[in-house]
């Protein structure tokens, strides 16, 4: 498993088990099978490969406090016979608001640690746990009970409250998770604060008065009927309060106009919810108006509008693990396998953070520059070619036997080479 792990890390382009072993020199190793069977048949656990990567990601980097985490999920392009789970569905990586994307393949949930990171001086979205979401047509064939995306998401997340107690946690997610009835769930024993999304339509009320001395019949559970958010837009007595933010979609001190209020949200047949909702405007006219919920009736909406910014690092995240790490690329077959390998794939962005973050307290920070380039910072380019210059100074790998002819070959022309290599996609 480490020998597949380290050939993960040092493989440019597909992130196959043969391509693992040809870059540790092992092409020629007749125990190849072996290798493949640690996915396929193996019995380990990915959900305790999980826990200890999460464990590890807060001891280094969230210590203390709440643990602000993203909630996303992405569309892996499968196709063939034997790829059962896969189904159809939106893809959001390419999907735009005026653009509407299918796409046939597997649809995982990915769970991330929002943190700041030290050394690259900028908030990162470390996915460590990612899930398989079956499709219903999968689930009727072998008889099983399907669940929902919101139905993943809640074990998912009651699993992290287990695996931190006494650790709050803060979830932001899109739109897909306004969900009255998830959202009421969250809420129960130990609360989790979500925010996300809430439509300008929604059906708002007051909260329920007071109950009078010696009423009869059931309480009430909600009060009048507000007026929608669309409607507050476009009124004149709706008062904006301005406010500066230091952070907004890769922009810094950034004006918007808000509004805020604490309301019951319902809906038919559902439980009614209490959530404070903070209306957003761009003086600047560049985004349309938005609303955003909060299961957390202390959150400012500062503080609402700070936690949910950094919802953009989990699309950055995917961009990266495409670019970088291979997703996409493995070519596993087995129910098994496929369940297995992507999750592991995803997770190589936080053991190259983990790694990165050892070495560079110890060792300069290096930034690939270029006279093109005005790169000050370092991304996860230069981390995994930080990682890889580790990796090939330890004997893992193969070596020339004593007999071989040496040749002469000039340092100039090593030293670009390895640059290549080491930051190779």
């Amino acid at each position: 498993m480490q020998l597949l792990v380290v050939g993960a890390l040092l493989s440019p382009g597909k992130r196959t088990v043969t391509a693992a072993l040809r870059v540790l020199g092992l092409a020629d190793d007749p125990r190849f099978g072996t290798f493949h069977h640690l996915l396929s048949r193996a019995r380990w656990s990915s959900l305790q490969a999980s826990r200890v990567l999460l464990s590890l990601l807060v001891t280094a980097f969230v210590p203390s406090g709440p643990l602000v985490l993203g909630l996303d999920d992405t569309r892996e392009r499968r196709t063939g016979a034997k790829i059962s789970a896969k189904g159809i569905s939106r893809d959001p990586v390419r999907f735009s608001h005026g653009h509407f994307v299918k796409a046939s393949g597997l649809r995982w949930l990915s769970l991330m640690l929002l943190t700041p990171i030290p050394w690259a001086h900028r908030l990162w979205a470390l996915p460590f746990l990612t899930l398989l979401v079956p499709s219903q047509r999968y689930n009727e064939e072998r008889g099983h009970r399907h669940k929902s995306v919101t139905d993943w998401a809640r074990q998912m997340l009651r699993l992290v409250q287990r695996w931190c107690p006494g650790r709050p946690l803060i979830v932001v997610a899109d739109s897909a998770y306004a969900a009255i009835r998830w959202l009421s769930d969250l809420q129960q024993d130990r609360p989790i604060t979500v925010i996300t999304k809430l439509r300008l339509d929604a059906a708002l009320y007051d909260p329920a008065p007071d109950r009078a001395a010696g009423q009869m019949g059931r309480p009430r559970l909600k009060g009048d009927r507000l007026p929608t958010l669309a409607s507050l837009v476009h009124d004149p007595q709706t008062r904006w309060e301005h406010v500066r933010l230091n952070r907004w979609y890769g922009e810094i001190h950034r004006q918007v106009d808000i509004i805020s209020q604490t309301v019951v949200w319902d809906h038919t047949g559902l439980p009614p919810l209490r959530v404070r909702w903070v209306l957003i405007r761009d003086p600047k006219g560049k985004f349309s108006t938005q609303a955003l919920l909060c299961t957390d009736l202390l959150q400012t909406p500062r503080q609402m509008l700070e936690y949910f910014v950094q919802r953009w690092q989990l699309e950055v995240t995917v961009e990266e693990v495409r670019a970088h790490l291979g997703v996409e690329t493995q070519w596993q077959w087995t129910d098994l396998a496929i369940a297995r390998t992507a999750p592991a794939t995803l997770g190589l962005f936080c053991l190259v953070t983990l790694m990165a973050h050892e070495r560079w307290k110890s060792h300069h920070v290096r930034v690939r520059r270029a006279a093109w380039s005005a790169k000050t910072l370092p991304t996860l380019v230069d981390a995994l070619a930080e990682v890889r210059r580790a990796l090939w100074k330890v004997p893992t790998f193969r070596t020339s036997a004593p007999e071989r002819e040496m040749v002469q070959v000039p340092l100039e022309f090593i030293e670009r080479l390895t640059d290549a290599l080491y930051s190779a996609a």
